[in-house]
């Protein structure tokens, strides 16, 4: 996904956290792009006279591999489940305890002691999914819920896929697919894998995370990799785009926002959790992103073409999405090597 920047405008005014707190200045946030509507930006902004500052990366190992290379600047970002869970391994987040903020009250209770940060001591949710991929059926008529699309695809199909640029994603796709367990280090099987990967390669139009809704909209594919909340703005732009639901399974998935450590704007960063967990911004994020919220009392707030979107309401036989939590360095190591040979 491309880098952007965006700057809104600014005015003055106060807020309550858990004590008086007035804020000014700036903010820098490092997001996922095309992940939060500019009204809310400017909201925020206006506000609160603060200006934000926002760049975008294209996966969570970007994100992970910019900050321990040395890159500072940014006061918070939007990493994955498993990614908190790294990133505290790590030392790279501030342990900001958001429970001594107005709006922690909204957080889904199911979404309070979770396992990448129990009790969120460094976390607060975004929007949290699954990712699987999107067909349109003016291309193919048969059965989309199955791994086979992307790794047997149809002839109608072939040269017409676009997979994500995420090794987990792609990794964790192929091994569900083979009947495999993730988190995988039995070589035996990730040798089939490495195979699978690269003979389907050849069926594919392209690797890329970058503008992956607007490929299957335009038609320059006919299938992509694709996460559900992106899926539906889609299929609201072209009504021929379906979401599968995979018989062998998918990824669950729970993005979170977190300051990072050294934030030169740390009071503007809990200000911003704080405004993120009213129930009114949260829908906000929902109806632009079209994800899900991580509190409660959004539905007044929800456009209507969410409440019932076949993206967020799964059909009842469709298999329970899967968090898959950080694997060892030793898979890791093991995942990378396929990865870099998929990409030669």
């Amino acid at each position: 996904m491309k880098a952007f920047t965006q700057k809104a405008a600014v005015s003055a005014a106060t807020l309550l956290l858990s004590s008086s707190l007035y804020a000014a200045g700036e903010l820098k946030l490092y997001n996922w792009s095309d992940y939060m509507p500019q009204e809310l930006i400017d909201k925020f902004s206006s506000s609160y006279d603060v200006t934000v500052i926002q760049d975008s990366y294209d996966s969570n190992e970007t994100l992970l591999a910019r900050l321990k290379s040395g890159v500072t600047g940014y006061d918070v970002a939007v990493p994955g489940d498993y990614m908190v869970a790294i990133m505290i391994e790590e030392g790279l987040l501030d342990k900001v305890q958001p429970h001594t903020l107005e709006n922690f009250k909204h957080i889904k209770e199911e979404l309070v002691d979770v396992y990448f940060d129990p009790g969120r001591e460094y976390s607060i949710p975004y929007q949290f999914g699954t990712t699987s991929f999107m067909v349109d059926t003016n291309a193919y008529s048969g059965d989309i819920d199955t791994l086979a699309i992307l790794f047997d695809t149809p002839d109608e199909l072939k040269g017409k896929v676009n997979m994500f640029r995420d090794v987990n994603d792609v990794i964790n796709a192929a091994l569900r697919y083979k009947g495999f367990e993730t988190c995988n280090s039995n070589r035996a099987e990730l040798a089939e894998v490495n195979d699978l990967l690269l003979e389907a390669k050849s069926d594919w139009l392209s690797i890329t995370s970058d503008g992956a809704r607007e490929m299957v909209v335009s038609g320059d594919a006919a299938v992509s990799m694709i996460w559900n909340g992106m899926g539906l703005r889609g299929r609201l732009e072209k009504p021929s785009l379906q979401y599968a639901y995979p018989k062998e399974g998918m990824t669950a998935w729970a993005d979170n926002l977190v300051v990072l450590k050294g934030a030169e704007n740390r009071d503007n960063a809990l200000l911003f959790m704080n405004f993120l967990l009213e129930p009114e911004n949260a829908a906000a994020l929902t109806n632009f992103a079209g994800y899900t919220a991580g509190v409660n009392n959004t539905a007044p707030f929800l456009m209507d073409e969410l409440k019932n979107a076949p993206e967020l309401n799964p059909p009842a036989d469709a298999p329970t999405a899967e968090f898959v939590p950080p694997c060892s360095p030793d898979v890791v190591a093991l995942y990378d090597r396929i990865w870099t040979n998929l990409l030669k």
